[in-house]
């Protein structure tokens, strides 16, 4: 049951962040955020009973469908809404937090070769702009926002707008 009502927050996440939603079924069926964002929640319950193998294959056929690839032990929160996702990449000990909004392009990676926790942890209500890149077993924290095309390389504060290259953060101004 839990699995239709994230589906239903997924849905209604779409149509408030993007103004050129259509309706839920056409949502449903043709939006890869939507679809990808579905499949993982599969994927991840599969990989956590230990079907691992399983796991990754349909991890491997949804970013065939989508260009979204999210790795099935990535840990996702509700209200997720990724627009367009084309090239978004979430390795395997990512973590992402309630009512987060990714754009197309974005990666959440690791830094390091080692067997370790290796990627991001992203906050609540945290945007994360196109190709945009967070790397290492950094945090970003609540209420921030990454900008286009920065690259994070250290974790940041809650409330930050966080940009450039490497990237650095002032305080979120609304």
């Amino acid at each position: 049951m839990r699995m239709f009502k994230y589906i239903k927050e997924d849905i209604a996440a779409a149509k408030k962040y993007d103004p050129a939603a259509p309706n839920s079924f056409m949502l449903f069926i043709a939006y890869p955020g939507l679809i990808a964002l579905r499949r993982h929640r599969f994927a991840h319950k599969l990989y956590e009973k230990g079907f691992k193998n399983l796991a990754r294959w349909l991890s491997y056929r949804t970013r065939k469908m989508t260009g979204i690839d999210i790795h099935p032990g990535a840990q996702i929160g509700r209200r997720v809404f990724i627009d367009h996702g084309m090239g978004i990449v979430i390795g395997e000990t990512t973590v992402i937090g309630n009512d987060v909004i990714i754009y197309h392009g974005v990666t959440l990676g690791a830094s390091t070769f080692s067997k370790v926790d290796r990627h991001p942890k992203i906050g609540n209500n945290v945007i994360l702009y196109a190709n945009a890149t967070v790397a290492g077993n950094i945090s970003i924290g609540d209420n921030s926002i990454v900008a286009t095309g920065s690259v994070v390389l250290k974790s940041m504060p809650e409330n930050s707008f966080i940009k450039g290259m490497p990237a650095t953060s002032t305080p979120r101004k609304e």
